[in-house]
C-alpha cells in the first residue's frame, strides 16, 4: 500500500490585522494559498460581513477550499472564532463550547474528513490566556476527543501555553505523546511555541516547520505552522521516528 501523505497547517490570523496594524484579508488569503495545504485550521477569525459577503465566504471563493465555521461569539459586524479550510470531502462536523467562567469564550471544532477513502478526524481550537482556564479547557477537550473512536486524529491550534512543562501540555502529552513545535510568536521574531499540530498516532507525523516568508510575517502576529503527516494501512509498519 502506498503511503498517504497530507499537508496541514494551523494559523492564528489575528483578525487579519497584520504586524503593521492594518486589517488586510487579502494578505491572509495569499499566505493560505502559498501554504499549499489540504487542511488549514484558523484561529481569531473575525468574520466581518461587508457588502453581503463575510470573510469566510471570501476565503472559500479565493482559495477554492470548503470552509467550516467554528464561531464562538457574535459581534456587531459578524461572528468570531475558529475555522477549518479544506480541499477534502467533509463527512461530519462537531462544535463544542470550551468557555471558562467570565473569560473570553473559547471553542473546539472537530471535522471528520475523507482522506483517500479513509476517515480523518481534525480538531481546531484556541485555548485561553490564564493557566486555570487552559487546564479546564484541556480537560474538557480531551473528554470530547476520547468519547468515541478518533484515530487517526490531528489536533491543531493556538494553545497559548508559554511553558512546555505546563500542566495543559503535560495532559495533552498523555493523549498524543511527545509535543515538540517550533516557535511561531511573535511573527517578526518568533520566540514562543504557542501553536501546535498534534497527531495520533504520533508516528504518522513526518515533519513540522514554520512558514516564515515575508508576507506571512506581515499578515498576522503569529506565523503559520505547517505539518506533513503520512498515513498507512493498519497492518503496515509505521515510521520509527518523526523529523520535527
Amino acid at each position: 500500500m502506498a503511503e498517504k501523505k497530507l499537508t496541514l497547517a494551523t494559523w492564528n490570523i489575528h483578525m487579519a490585522i497584520g504586524s503593521d496594524g492594518q486589517r488586510n484579508l487579502s494578505r491572509v488569503v495569499t499566505v493560505i494559498r502559498q501554504l499549499q495545504a489540504e487542511v488549514v485550521g484558523l484561529q481569531e477569525v473575525d468574520n466581518q460581513l461587508e457588502k453581503g459577503r463575510d470573510d469566510l465566504q471570501n476565503m472559500a471563493e479565493q482559495t477554492g477550499m470548503q470552509v467550516i465555521a467554528g464561531p464562538i461569539m457574535q459581534r456587531t459586524r459578524g461572528d468570531y472564532g475558529n475555522a477549518l479550510l479544506t480541499s477534502l470531502p467533509v463527512h461530519n462536523v462537531e462544535r463544542y463550547d470550551l468557555s471558562f467562567k467570565r473569560r473570553e469564550p473559547r471553542g473546539l471544532l472537530i471535522a471528520e474528513l475523507d482522506w483517500q477513502g479513509s476517515p480523518l478526524q481534525v480538531a481546531v481550537t484556541h485555548l485561553g490566556l490564564r493557566p486555570s482556564e487552559r487546564r479546564d479547557q484541556v480537560r474538557r477537550l480531551c473528554n470530547h476527543l476520547v468519547e468515541k473512536e478518533r484515530t487517526p486524529l490531528v489536533l491543531m491550534g493556538d494553545f497559548n501555553e508559554w511553558f512546555i512543562w505546563g500542566r495543559p501540555l503535560r495532559q495533552l502529552k498523555r493523549h498524543f505523546g511527545a509535543i515538540r513545535s517550533p516557535a511561531t510568536f511573535p511573527s517578526r521574531w518568533p520566540l514562543l511555541q504557542l501553536d501546535h499540530v498534534l497527531v495520533k498516532p504520533l508516528q504518522c507525523l513526518v515533519r513540522k516547520e514554520v512558514y516564515c516568508e515575508p508576507l506571512a510575517r506581515q499578515a498576522s502576529d503569529h506565523l503559520p505552522l505547517v505539518a506533513e503527516v503520512c498515513f498507512v494501512e493498519p497492518d503496515a509498519p509505521l515510521r520509527s521516528a518523526s523529523r520535527l
